[in-house]
């Protein structure tokens, strides 16, 4: 393939996800000019929905989307948590602060129509990086061509190329993998606007509703050997996602969800190691991560998305500051390149123990939540249930600012 000329950009984010749109937004709101790049040939929706909490909508709020987000998404008034071996309820929680569940292509489509045309640049893949003498990134793209830019930011996911450049930990696996999926109801799915979740029998299966035709479920399990090929049928898949819920006590319209679900893609859960980031180069110069290339994590809290959104507007925040000094409309001195270093070194200063507060206590609840340990179950359903909640609940009461200091 004939290689075509280098092109140049000031700042170039990888990744047309929930981190990479937000981080274009909020410097677009800021009157800072990005692009992104996105390997695929369309934004992509896998994933299907999203718990938002309340920091989320805070986020949200902050990059001025909050509002088209509630008209188009219920609000959740309740979360209800279940033993899957009795039936019995181990704690309920009304939920004082907005909660929805939110479609993720919905909220991709959002975030990119408040984007100038041509922000996005699709089937974009970044192939490699080399740095230029002078500190640009010069990267390499599958088509042949090449982009200097002279700020990096990585919202690639969890196989980021960014990150790995920047030398972080690579995803370990959990020992869980997780289906999800929708169930549409076109003439109305007459579900209360609750979400439940069941515990027990070495599973977690969850259903809340998005609107008043989609549900979104998800069951996650541990891994072992009779799970192999699995991935490779999801029908097979679904009838083993069938046959564990009719062993238990989960009602019968939580087996109509999996039913009536076409497609159910299997995903081994990773997360990074959360003390690899203690001393990790989460930024080095012009260069930095966000999102899922940052804090991948288990779903165990539902805050991956919202985190992705935290990072966008505080990124957007400091990133666009520093830019803005150069003009005059700040207050930060010193050259452009001191004062994108410095920027970014705020952003993790900021974003770090987030990020390892948010990885380890998802793992830890995940344990307790799915462990089919005698022990553990018993402890989980007379003591832990509502500490487990508890934790999810504080995690989310989380404020990441506006976009001006």
């Amino acid at each position: 393939m004939q290689r075509q000329e280098e092109s140049g950009e000031d700042i170039v984010i990888v990744g047309a996800g929930i981190a990479g749109l937000a981080a274009a937004l909020g410097l677009h709101r800021k009157g800072v000019r990005s692009v992104v790049l996105e390997s695929s040939p369309a934004l992509r929706a896998s994933g299907f929905a999203l718990a938002t909490w309340p920091n989320a909508f805070r986020a949200l709020d902050a990059l001025g989307v909050g509002d088209q987000i509630r008209k188009l998404h219920l609000r959740i008034e309740e979360l209800r948590v279940m033993s899957a071996s009795t039936g019995e309820i181990s704690k309920e929680v009304d939920f004082r602060d907005e909660f929805c569940c939110i479609r993720r292509d919905v909220l991709l489509h959002v975030l990119a129509s408040e984007l100038p045309t041509g922000t996005i640049r699709y089937s974009s893949k970044i192939v490699s990086i080399d740095e230029h003498f002078d500190g640009a990134k010069i990267l390499h793209l599958a088509d042949g061509s090449t982009l200097r830019a002279k700020v990096l930011v990585g919202c690639d996911g969890i196989n980021s190329v960014v990150a790995r450049w920047l030398g972080l930990a690579k995803p370990s696996h959990s020992g869980r993998s997780a289906t999800r999926g929708f169930a549409l109801y076109p003439d109305g799915h007459g579900l209360p606007p609750k979400f439940l979740q069941f515990f027990g029998h070495g599973f977690r299966f969850g259903f809340m509703p998005c609107n008043d035709t989609d549900v979104y479920w998800f069951y996650t399990w541990s891994t072992s050997t009779d799970d192999h090929g699995l991935d490779e049928s999801r029908a097979k898949m679904k009838q083993n996602v069938l046959t564990k819920l009719r062993s238990s006590k989960v009602p019968a319209e939580a087996l109509e969800l999996v039913e009536r679900t076409e497609d159910a893609p299997v995903v081994p859960l990773r997360f990074r190691p959360p003390l690899s980031l203690l001393f990790a180069g989460i930024s080095k110069g012009n260069v930095c991560v966000a999102g899922d290339a940052l804090h991948p994590m288990t779903p165990d809290l539902g805050q991956g998305g919202c985190a992705a959104l935290e990072d966008g507007v505080v990124l957007a925040r400091c990133l666009g500051e520093a830019i803005l000094a150069g003009d005059g409309d700040g207050a930060t001195g010193g050259s452009e390149k001191e004062r994108i270093d410095s920027c970014l070194r705020r952003y993790v200063g900021i974003r770090r123990w987030r990020s390892i507060e948010l990885i380890g206590t998802a793992y830890i609840v995940g344990f307790f939540q799915q462990s089919n340990n005698r022990i553990i179950s018993f402890l989980r359903e007379k003591v832990l249930a509502g500490v487990l909640v508890g934790r999810l609940v504080k995690m989310s009461d989380h404020d990441c600012g506006t976009l001006s200091s």
